[in-house]
């Protein structure tokens, strides 16, 4: 009794120790993909960052950014302009009208609903586009929050994150260490879903492809900021 006791127990102790090796082997092959992954990565956003720029990303929450990224528009008009969840579409085309900038290269993206999801539903059009290095444009009242987030969701992906910060008008959004703190932890959780995943925003469309007139029944407004005049 003893014996076989024994003998089990060193068949078990055996089967122990070959668990533990396939484990460490896993562990170990996860970790040279893992540094793999990591040193592609870098070498992408070091070239990304020495190249020019490829897109304009505008994030929502004030038409001061619109306003900002319309000169930017005419002064560049061949690079690409995307707007996520702005003004209210007429609102931007009359920005654009006012400044005399072009429309063709500019794209207005309406689904997200907040900071995580201005990347979430515009990295898989960024990455159609082949953009390799885009001009976050933002305001100081939506950092460091929105700029960290750019940079991880982004910059898994290659894309090269350049902030352009203008001031702001009023108070703006308060951000919180809770708010920012949350937002950083899903930005990092949804980095290896989103190579798989491929969320498609619905309700986008060109800027050029606003008909104004059929807004103007609509009696929408407009913010006003520097005594913008846009009627």
């Amino acid at each position: 009794m003893k014996a076989r006791f024994i003998r089990r127990n060193s068949i078990n102790f055996k089967n122990w120790i070959q668990a533990n090796a396939w484990l460490r082997y896993g562990v170990m092959g996860l970790g040279f993909l893992l540094c793999g992954w990591l040193l592609i990565i870098t070498l992408k956003l070091y070239s990304a960052a020495w190249g020019p720029t490829d897109a304009f990303f505008v994030l929502g929450g004030s038409i001061r950014r619109e306003m900002y990224v319309a000169e930017l528009a005419k002064q560049h008009p061949e690079i690409r302009v995307l707007i996520s969840q702005g003004s209210e579409d007429p609102c931007i085309l009359l920005v654009f009208q006012r400044e005399q900038a072009p429309l063709s290269q500019v794209w207005l993206e309406k689904c997200a609903d907040s900071t995580f999801d201005n990347f979430y539903f515009n990295i898989p059009l960024l990455n159609r586009w082949g953009v390799r290095k885009i001009k976050l444009i933002t305001s100081t009242t939506h950092l460091p929050r929105a700029q960290w987030m750019a940079q991880i969701m982004l910059g898994a992906h290659g894309i090269w994150v350049e902030p352009d910060i203008i001031e702001e008008q009023g108070t703006g959004n308060w951000e919180t260490f809770y708010k920012t703190g949350l937002d950083l932890a899903r930005s990092l959780g949804w980095v290896a879903f989103s190579y798989f995943v491929q969320p498609k925003c619905t309700k986008s469309l060109a800027l050029s492809e606003v008909d104004l007139e059929a807004w103007r029944n609509s009696d929408f407004k407009c913010e006003r900021q520097d005594e913008l005049k846009l009627y």
